[in-house]
């Protein structure tokens, strides 16, 4: 099984190895699963979740590949890039979720951007349960170095506490 990038996956590790692009609101927080008005997971392995308050949170990490012990001819390869991430909301509230991945070259300049449309539930009528977002980068120019990982979101009733959407599971696996 590949090697999953991301450090601090599920917040075992509260925010270690993330860097806080927005912490509005209440600001981000870890929680255990399942958590008010939440649901079961699916892999029991998996025991927490960072949160978002109400106003929007995200979180990045930038992850150097040649530091991970890959070589740039190794890179120049163009590996496939496997990005997931897993987001719920609350049964109470509504919140969007968004995600930004960015394949970079030595400079961070560019190569490739994966940005899915913003997602919002509604607990009235959405399934509020545990979704994956998945994507493979295989298509991209020669030159990458690093990759950027954003995430995160809000609640949309504007809820003081952590009222918006949770996400664990996040990874990032190079296939060559």
């Amino acid at each position: 099984m590949a090697r999953n990038l991301i450090k601090n996956p599920n917040g075992d590790d509260g925010m270690d190895f993330w860097e806080l692009t927005e912490n509005g609101g209440n600001e981000w927080c870890v929680e255990d699963m399942p958590g008010d008005c939440g649901h079961a997971f699916g892999n029991e392995d998996v025991t927490k979740y960072f949160c978002t308050s109400f106003e929007l949170c995200l979180k990045k990490q930038v992850i150097d590949l040649v530091e991970e012990g890959y070589t740039p001819d190794d890179l120049d390869s163009l590996p496939l890039v496997t990005v997931e991430d897993w987001y719920c909301s609350r049964t109470d509230c509504g919140c969007m979720y968004q995600l930004t991945v960015r394949l970079l070259d030595e400079n961070q300049e560019v190569l490739s951007e994966y940005r899915p449309e913003t997602v919002t539930i509604d607990p009235d009528t959405d399934d509020c349960s545990w979704k994956q977002v998945s994507h493979t980068f295989y298509d991209y120019n020669p030159g990458l170095r690093f990759i950027s990982f954003e995430h995160g979101g809000k609640d949309t009733k504007y809820w003081n506490g952590w009222f918006g959407v949770r996400v664990t599971g996040s990874s990032i696996t190079l296939d060559f």
